[in-house]
C-alpha cells in the first residue's frame, strides 16, 4: 500500500481568501480534513488582490520563469486562516492584482484574457510540482478542480516523471472554452491540439485537459457522476466520460459542521439543537424583524439562498408565485445572478411586501440567519452537482424542499407516507422540472407543516444526518492511493 501522499490541492478559490460559491468552502473544508491523514497539504490558488488582502502574513519561498508573463512569478506561503493548512500564492500581478473577482471583473464579464491568466497559474503548480521550483517539498499527488486548474493533469502527462493527479469537476456546465487562437497565444504543446487532448469542436477546452489526462476523476455525488454520462447533462463530453466511467468518482461534498451548525453558529440570534427544537422560532423572529416581514409565528418562512439562475430553478419559483402566495407563508431570499431574474423577484417583493423580502447580493451572516430561522429551505434546481445549503439545511432543521438531481437526489429523502412512517424522512423531493411539480411539492409540505408532530419529527431526522466532511475525506484518501498505485505501476512518459 503505498503511503498516505504529501498533496497539493489546487484550485481557483478558498473561503476565506476568495469565495464565489460552493467550490471555495469545499477547499477550505476539505483541506482542512484531510490534513490529519496525509504528510503534508498545500492548498495553491492565484494571488488575487482580494485574497492577497486577506491572507494575512505572507513571505514569499520561490521565484519561477513561466511562460507567458513578462515578469518572474513568486510563490507567497502563508496559512489558512481557521485551518492552518498551508496555502501558496501564485503572484503575478498583470494577471491576478486587479479588482473585481477571480472570473469576471467590477460589471461582471469575464476577463478577456482567463485563458492567460489560468495557463499561467497551471504553468506555476506544473513547476512545483515537478521539483523546479527552488521548494524543497514535492507533492505525491495533485488534486485540481475545475477548469481553471484543467491544464495541470495535461501538462503533467507530459513530463518524464510526474506526481499522480486526481482531477474534480464541480460543475460540467463551465468548461473553460477558448478560441483556437487562444491555444496558438499561449505556446501550448502541439501534442495537445487533438480530439483526444484538449481540442473540442474547433476550440480549445481546458475542462477536457483534466478529464483526459488525470489519473482519477472525481465529482460531488454519485448521481451527479452518472447524469454526466447521459446526454442531457454532459454538454457534449457525455462520450468521454462514460469512457472514462471506470476511473470516475461521484464523492458527495461534505458540509463544515465547525462552521455551520446551530448549536454554537456565532451569527446567529439563539443556538438550539435535535432535543431544543422550540428555540428554533427565536431565530425565525429574528428573520422576520430584520427582513421588514410581518412577525407571524405560525406562518411558515422558506428560505432560499444561492445564484438566481435558470440552472437553480428560479424560473420555476416565479412561474408558481401567484398559487403559491396564496397560502399564508413568507418567502425570504439571498442571493446574486441574471439581471431580469433579480429585477422579476424584487418586483414580487414590492407587490407583496408582507410575504416576501429580497436581499439582491451575498452576506454570510443573513446566510446563517436564513438557515436558521427558515422552516422550509427551497432548492428547485433544473440541475445540482451536489449543493451545499440542502446539507446545511438539513442540520439546522430547515426542511429542504428540492429536485430529485445530482447531490439533491443523494442527501434528501423524501417525506411520503413510508419514509414518514419508518422515520426516515428528511425533506420534500420533486421530479419533473416545471412549475406545477414545484406547488405540488410545496403544497404537500405546507400541508405537513400544520401537523407539528410529524413536522418536528422530519426535522429532527434531517438535524441528525452526518454529512461532515471527516467522512467523505476517506474517499478521498482512498482514491489518492489508487492513483499513486497506478501511477507507480506505468512506465514513466
Amino acid at each position: 500500500m503505498p503511503k498516505l501522499p504529501n498533496l497539493l490541492f489546487a484550485v481557483s478559490e478558498a473561503h476565506p481568501l476568495i469565495k464565489t460559491g460552493g467550490l471555495a468552502d469545499v477547499a477550505y473544508s476539505l483541506t482542512a480534513a484531510l490534513k490529519p491523514h496525509v504528510h503534508e497539504v498545500r492548498l495553491v490558488l492565484p494571488a488575487y488582490r482580494a485574497a492577497l488582502a486577506q491572507a494575512g502574513h505572507l513571505e514569499p519561498i520561490a521565484t519561477l520563469h513561466v511562460a507567458g508573463p513578462d515578469a518572474p512569478v513568486r510563490i507567497l506561503e502563508g496559512d489558512i486562516p481557521g485551518s492552518g493548512v498551508k496555502v501558496w500564492l501564485v503572484d503575478a500581478p498583470f494577471y491576478f492584482d486587479r479588482d473585481g473577482g477571480p472570473y469576471s471583473d467590477t460589471h461582471g464579464a469575464d476577463w478577456p484574457d482567463n485563458a492567460a491568466r489560468f495557463a499561467v497559474f497551471a504553468r506555476a503548480i506544473v513547476e512545483i510540482a515537478c521539483g523546479r521550483a527552488g521548494i524543497s517539498w514535492r507533492p505525491d499527488v495533485v488534486h485540481c478542480n475545475d477548469w481553471q486548474t484543467g491544464l495541470v493533469p495535461a501538462l503533467l502527462a507530459l513530463e518524464p516523471v510526474r506526481p499522480a493527479t486526481v482531477f474534480t469537476l464541480h460543475n460540467l456546465a463551465y468548461q473553460g472554452l477558448f478560441d483556437v487562437d487562444v491555444f496558438q497565444a499561449l505556446a501550448l504543446p502541439a501534442a495537445l491540439w487533438a480530439p483526444e487532448a484538449l481540442e473540442f469542436h474547433g476550440r480549445v477546452s481546458f475542462l477536457k485537459g483534466g478529464l483526459i489526462f488525470a489519473d482519477r476523476l472525481t465529482t460531488v455525488s454519485p448521481t451527479y457522476a452518472k447524469e454526466i454520462q447521459t446526454p442531457a447533462f454532459g454538454y457534449g463530453l457525455e462520450g468521454l466520460l462514460a469512457h472514462r466511467a471506470r476511473h470516475l468518482t461521484g464523492i458527495l461534498n461534505g458540509a463544515d459542521y465547525g462552521v455551520w451548525d446551530p448549536a454554537h453558529d456565532p451569527l446567529i440570534a439563539q443556538h438550539y439543537g435535535p432535543h431544543t427544537l422550540h428555540l428554533k422560532a427565536v431565530n425565525k423572529d429574528v428573520l422576520q424583524r430584520q427582513l421588514g416581514l410581518p412577525q407571524i409565528s405560525d406562518a411558515p418562512l422558506l428560505g432560499l439562498i444561492g445564484r438566481l439562475v435558470e440552472q437553480k430553478g428560479i424560473d420555476l419559483l416565479l412561474a408558481a408565485l401567484p398559487a403559491l402566495l396564496k397560502h399564508p407563508l413568507q418567502i425570504a431570499l439571498l442571493g446574486s445572478g441574471e439581471k431580469h431574474i433579480e429585477q422579476a423577484l424584487l418586483n414580487a417583493a414590492v407587490r407583496h411586501p408582507r410575504q416576501i423580502a429580497v436581499h439582491i447580493g451575498y452576506s454570510e451572516e443573513l446566510a446563517h440567519r436564513i438557515e436558521a430561522g427558515a422552516d422550509m429551505f427551497l432548492m428547485p434546481s433544473r440541475f445540482e452537482p451536489c449543493g451545499l445549503n440542502q446539507l446545511y439545511s438539513l442540520r439546522y432543521g430547515t426542511v429542504p424542499i428540492v429536485r430529485r438531481t445530482g447531490g439533491l437526489a443523494d442527501s434528501v429523502t423524501d417525506t411520503n407516507a413510508a419514509h414518514l412512517k419508518a422515520g426516515t424522512a428528511t425533506g420534500f423531493v420533486f421530479d419533473d422540472a416545471t412549475p406545477a411539480a414545484l406547488l405540488h411539492t410545496l403544497e404537500r409540505a405546507l400541508a405537513l407543516f400544520r401537523q407539528p408532530a410529524h413536522w418536528r419529527k422530519v426535522m429532527a431526522c434531517g438535524m441528525q444526518q452526518d454529512f461532515s466532511w471527516h467522512r467523505n475525506a476517506r474517499a478521498y484518501l482512498e482514491l489518492y492511493r489508487e492513483a499513486q498505485a497506478e501511477r507507480a505501476a506505468t512506465p514513466a512518459a
